[in-house]
């Protein structure tokens, strides 16, 4: 048996490799958790490392582990007010969209392959959800501006969809092993799921809040460690009383960061550098577990189901899933071309496994190379993509502030950030002739690369980045004094 000493060293070695190639080929656009796979598939078995993995069974634990992190990080880099008018539409994507893709492709397995019902089902439902891990990578890569709405969109439909994805794989392996048989079962264990795992993430998400801004620690790194904590908490509950514990780690980040939490902007950073962390550490371990050379035997299917998922399945799911909604036409082939597959149907694949179905090693070698397919192809032309069908933004400027607020307990004063775009009645004039609210400041001015404190004479410019530490009740008036623009 291995010794952990020696787990520790291959395991920061295999991080450590994984961060540099990925940081080598950051300017060629391939999507950095494939990277992460790859590395993982060279040091397994058949590659150079020749690391012998097998444990399905560990796999899906660390799976489970990684996503309830990477759901809870994105929930909390989640501006609700943002996200909310995308709310309905990504509603639709992760429940209607999810069912139709796992139809589609189950009739396109069934009839072309000649497989069972229940096996093409089952394989719909394994690949039907979005990647969290996968989408919040990309997006939120410096290559990508994309409007705020359909961001918006997609993080929510990535981060809602997985719950939908799961429910679907477990109910169809519960038939395909005889433990369940009644057709009330289906609609009866969906509300179940989804009803206590939202309001398990309504609650809980406020709860944390709420203890977070009430209890009082010495040390501000104990913050950090009570949101990972409470994050495994609410899968953990959640998942014991029968609701869905995705759905509910992934309301209550944004149910917590959206409340006035203290030390939002700590818990943020500490919550981004985990989830990377999690993120290299499960398509690591994905990759570890695939035998690539058994991969060649299952090529010709997967290329043909991965090909029929990316051009007929996830389009048709997209434009009926948003026929009521308001986005464009354009926006909807940018959905449908950003259905980036990633570790949570791999990590799904790995329950047929452990459930003892027949056949289910190579159901997981065809689930493996999709996601790999669809994830190499759409990740890496999502920026063009994103070109050619124009829903792209100029990218913000970048800059960092010096300045770090992080308001106590009980502190009614927040750090704002607003920047005097175009047309905006505030530039031009000094800031003495803001008349700002008694108990609002502007403490930092950004302008191109240079920051400086101001004085009421400073007359403020087009594109300035402005700070403005603020009590509660002067908010909404220096809100508006800097929304106004000339008629």
């Amino acid at each position: 048996m291995i010794s952990i000493e020696n787990i520790l060293l291959i395991g920061a070695l295999l991080i450590l490799f994984s961060i540099v190639v990925a940081r080598a080929f950051d300017n060629f656009g391939v999507p950095t958790l494939i990277l992460f796979l790859v590395v993982g598939m060279v040091a397994g078995e058949n590659g150079i490392g020749r690391i012998h993995f097998n444990n399905y069974e560990a796999a899906r634990s660390i799976g489970i582990i990684a996503l309830v992190i990477i759901l809870f990080s994105g929930g909390l880099d989640t501006v609700w007010k943002s996200v909310k008018p995308a709310a309905w539409s990504a509603f639709s994507l992760s429940t209607l969209g999810v069912v139709l893709t796992m139809g589609l492709t189950a009739s396109f397995t069934h009839f072309v392959f000649g497989a069972t019902w229940i096996s093409s089902l089952l394989l719909g439902a394994v690949i039907s959800a979005t990647d969290v891990a996968a989408v919040f990578s990309v997006l939120r890569s410096r290559s990508l501006h994309l409007r705020t709405d359909l961001r918006s969109l997609l993080e929510l439909e990535s981060g809602s969809n997985d719950p939908t994805a799961v429910f679907l794989t477990v109910v169809l392996i519960a038939f395909a092993t005889g433990k369940e048989t009644s057709t009330l079962y289906l609609p009866v264990l969906f509300l179940k799921q989804m009803g206590l795992g939202a309001i398990a993430g309504l609650i809980l998400g406020k709860g944390l809040a709420l203890f977070l801004n009430r209890v009082r620690f010495t040390h501000d790194g104990i913050y950090p460690v009570v949101g990972l904590a409470w994050a495994f908490f609410t899968f953990g509950v959640t998942d014991r009383i029968g609701g869905s514990g995705f759905l509910a780690v992934y309301i209550a980040g944004i149910m917590a960061a959206n409340d006035n939490m203290v030390h939002k902007r700590t818990m943020l950073r500490f919550f981004d550098g985990l989830a990377w962390l999690s993120q290299i550490g499960l398509f690591l371990v994905l990759g570890l577990l695939v035998t690539p050379s058994e991969l060649p035997q299952v090529a010709y299917r997967g290329i043909l189901i991965s090909a029929f998922l990316i051009f007929a399945a996830r389009p048709v799911a997209v434009f009926c899933s948003l026929a009521f909604s308001k986005t464009s036409w354009r926006e909807r082939l940018f959905v449908s071309w950003v259905g980036l597959r990633g570790a949570a149907p791999i990590i799904l694949a790995t329950f047929p496994v452990l459930a003892g179905l027949s056949g289910s090693d190579k159901f997981f070698n065809v689930v493996f190379f999709i996601v790999f397919t669809s994830a190499t192809l759409q990740g890496w032309t999502l920026p063009f993509a994103a070109r050619i069908l124009k829903v792209t933004v100029p990218p913000d400027p970048i800059h960092k502030s010096p300045l770090k607020f992080a308001p106590r307990e009980n502190s009614d004063t927040e750090l704002m950030e607003f920047m005097l775009p175009f047309g905006s009645k505030a530039i031009g004039r000094a800031v003495v002739g803001l008349k700002l609210p008694d108990d609002a400041l502007v403490v930092l001015i950004c302008r191109g690369d240079r920051f400086f404190v101001p004085g009421g004479g400073t007359v403020l410019e087009e594109n300035d980045v402005i700070q403005v530490l603020v009590g509660k009740s002067g908010m909404p008036k220096v809100r508006e004094i800097f929304s106004q623009s000339r008629q």
